[in-house]
């Protein structure tokens, strides 16, 4: 059986002290993954993004920035905060928190210039009532915060010297929230919002910030990541839309048809104590997009390998160069390894003490499909990149309606007396569920906190009604997955008597009592059932509540996220527990095994499952062969039973989203030993662990 993620931490921790050079070596460093959105991104608490496909990824399976989550679609490398300057004496100074490197952040390196105080870790938050990190300060439904400097000579906590550039740190503090939301307007960006504090005595002049990515957009379940070498980066296409000031990057001949996506990197703005920054607003004040091949230090476009360089990169781009139209960009679909910085400019002088506070978006988003090849990159195909950058742009923009940075006439809506980033439009609050898993069938119940929601906008109760959705049979067995489109609504109830939905009312789901569960206070006035569902395949239902939008605002209908924990489970229909085995004998489906069963997609044995059914509550199952050894022992206990023990799960499903009928166990057909079981008839053993009785069966494999 396999470690726990806090024995595997421990073990990881333990090798990164022998090889003085892992991250994990590092007292301070501190990950998490995003969760909120459909958006799976590892964040550090440098202010990094991405795992460089290493450390985290490989030991606790951490996506680097996989979207749809689950999917295996990959987009990101490693990416940090660059910040240059010049000094009171002229001279150029530029901190870089990631630079191209093909082992990724390792602690000292040159290029990975900020560290964290010993014991510092990723904080994080939610805006959640009924979130485990609720706080009325939060800013999203996951925040994550932390602290870090360039001030630092040697990592904290070591006596490993940090290798900066060659005129120094440029001397900052930054505090570094990231956010992001589960509703379904919004689960496509992470937002990175940097406060920059001079902490030097020397004022920065001419200084510029800017936010570098490594970008790799490939289908790891088709191509495992890093495979190949260089061979596995060196397929995306590049651009830039000048428009929003966003920066991409698309999968142009790699894995084509697993990778019809885009990542993209927007600048939203910045602002000090007394001024707004932004290119439409600010004069004199520039976005830059700059891209280069990985470690390319022969061509025009060359990575820069000094401060001089980089303070280049910083305030000059490729967008600015006068080839930009006629060659740079048709030059930048061309499939490469390539990276790209955001950067804007210049901050005139930042005085000592003095803050910046600048935000950038990391946006997703699934290519429009027009029957046109990657390579194209039309503007058909980056609608979707399009609209989704907008919807970034609007979360920052906040009460600052106009987006003029100023405070105007009815835009206050706190009261505060300044302009208040990230107040969204919300859709209604998320209905609380309780998700009954039995044979066939799956019944929900709901309750009907959505229909008191006030919206923070509009300041008005516009709930309108509720969606189901759900997923055909057999969604899951792909190398793609994409949730969100695999969701299809199955039905919706709404309000009666007005200008939208369908007008049919709740009646038909509507309970003539309030149903309660033992252990749960919350009351059920709803419920619908799902019927004639085959055992042993994967459903994924949701519930969402949505609202009437506001018409005077030009603001559509808003709906909760179908992807949020709280709405969405997936679920295996089956056996319930077969307590003392009254229901019968307990069994083995598909029985016989013909390799491979219809809901498994990939040739790789561990990917195999078979399912033991009509099982007790809590009992042991013992497989053996007709000699009598024994293959294979488990314990299976219905209420904390995830299939976290079987590979297909965390490749096709959700073990920590996933509920069961709860007699019945995956499992994945390897022995104790994880050898792959040969052809031939086997035996099993049920012990009821409550009651002590047995039951015995027996299945075959055929290969």
């Amino acid at each position: 059986m396999c470690a726990s993620k806090d024995i595997q931490i421990l073990i990881y921790c333990f090798l990164g002290v022998l090889l003085n050079n892992s991250v994990w070596g590092q007292a301070s460093f501190s990950e998490k993954v995003t969760t909120a959105a459909d958006i799976g991104m590892t964040i550090n608490n440098l202010g990094m993004v991405g795992n460089a496909f290493k450390g985290s990824y490989v030991v606790l399976k951490y996506p680097s920035c996989e979207y749809p989550r689950n999917s295996g679609i990959e987009h990101l490398f490693e990416g940090g905060l660059w910040i240059g300057a010049k000094s009171n004496g002229g001279s150029i100074i530029v901190s870089t928190g990631a630079v191209d490197d093909a082992s990724g952040y390792t602690t000292g390196k040159a290029g990975f210039e900020y560290t964290a105080a010993i014991g510092s870790e990723l904080i994080e938050r939610s805006s959640l009532l009924d979130n485990a990190n609720y706080t009325p300060n939060a800013i999203s439904h996951q925040d994550l915060v932390s602290d870090f400097t360039d001030t630092n000579i040697v990592v904290p906590g070591t006596s490993t010297p940090i290798s900066t550039l060659e005129n120094g740190p440029i001397g900052t503090g930054v505090h570094f929230e990231a956010y992001n939301w589960n509703y379904s307007f919004a689960d496509f960006f992470v937002i990175l919002n940097y406060q920059v504090t001079n902490v030097s005595t020397n004022t920065w002049n001419d200084a510029y910030l800017g936010l570098w990515i490594d970008p790799v957009v490939r289908n790891v379940n088709v191509t495992a990541a890093g495979s190949g070498g260089t061979a596995f980066y060196n397929k995306s296409g590049t651009g830039f839309m000048d428009s929003l000031l966003l920066g991409y990057e698309f999968d142009a001949t790699g894995d084509i048809g697993f990778t019809e996506s885009y990542i993209g990197t927007k600048f939203l703005g910045a602002e000090s104590t007394t001024q707004f920054y932004h290119p439409k607003i600010t004069p004199n004040f520039n976005a830059y997009f700059n891209s280069w091949n990985f470690k390319d230090f022969t061509s025009s476009y060359r990575a820069p390998q000094n401060d001089n360089e980089r303070y280049a990169k910083l305030s000059s781009g490729l967008n600015t160069d006068p080839n930009w139209e006629s060659t740079i960009k048709a030059q930048l679909k061309i499939p490469g390894n390539r990276s790209q910085l955001i950067s804007v400019g210049p901050f005139s002088a930042i005085k000592p003490g003095e803050t910046v506070t600048i935000a950038f978006a990391i946006v997703l988003a699934k290519k429009n499909e027009d029957g046109n090849p990657n390579i194209t990159d039309n503007e058909v195909q980056k609608q979707l990149l399009a609209q989704n950058a907008a919807w970034a742009q609007s979360a920052y923009n906040g009460e600052d309606k106009n987006f003029n940075g100023i405070l105007d006439e009815g835009e206050d809506l706190d009261g505060n007396g300044k302009i208040t980033r990230y107040i969204l439009p919300t859709p209604p609050d998320i209905p609380k569920t309780r998700w009954v898993v039995s044979e066939n069938q799956v019944t929900l119940f709901w309750a009907n906190n959505a229909e008191n929601s006030i919206d923070p906008i509009t300041q008005k109760k516009d709930f309108e009604g509720y969606r189901i959705y759900q997923t055909s049979t057999g969604f899951d067995v792909t190398n793609t997955q994409n949730l969100a489109s695999a969701l299809k609504l199955i039905a919706q109830f709404d309000m009666p008597d007005n200008q939208f939905g369908y007008n049919n009312g709740m009646q038909s789901v509507k309970l003539p009592q309030p149903q309660y569960f033992v252990g749960d206070s919350t009351a059920y006035q709803y419920r619908y059932t799902f019927l004639n569902l085959p055992a042993g395949w994967q459903q994924a239902m949701a519930i969402t509540a949505f609202d009437q939008g506001d018409p005077e605002s030009n603001l559509a209908s808003l709906e909760t996220s179908r992807l949020s924990p709280t709405a969405m489970k997936r679920i295996f229909p089956g056996k319930p527990a077969n307590d003392n085995f009254i229901y019968g004998d307990p069994f083995v489906y598909p029985n016989p095994y013909y390799a491979k069963a219809g809901w498994e997609y990939d040739s790789n044995e561990e990917l195999r499952k078979i399912t033991f059914a009509n099982l007790p509550a809590h009992c042991e199952v013992t497989v053996y062969t007709l000699a009598g050894d024994i293959v294979h022992s488990f314990v299976h206990t219905e209420n904390s039973y995830t299939g976290s023990d079987s590979k297909w799960f965390s490749t096709y499903s959700d073990p920590t989203n996933t509920l069961f009928s709860g007699g019945e166990h995956a499992w994945n057909l390897l022995s104790t030993n994880i050898q792959i079981l040969a052809r031939g008839l086997y035996l099993f053993v049920v012990k009821d662990l409550e009651s002590g009785r047995i039951k015995r069966g027996k299945f075959a494999i055929v290969k």
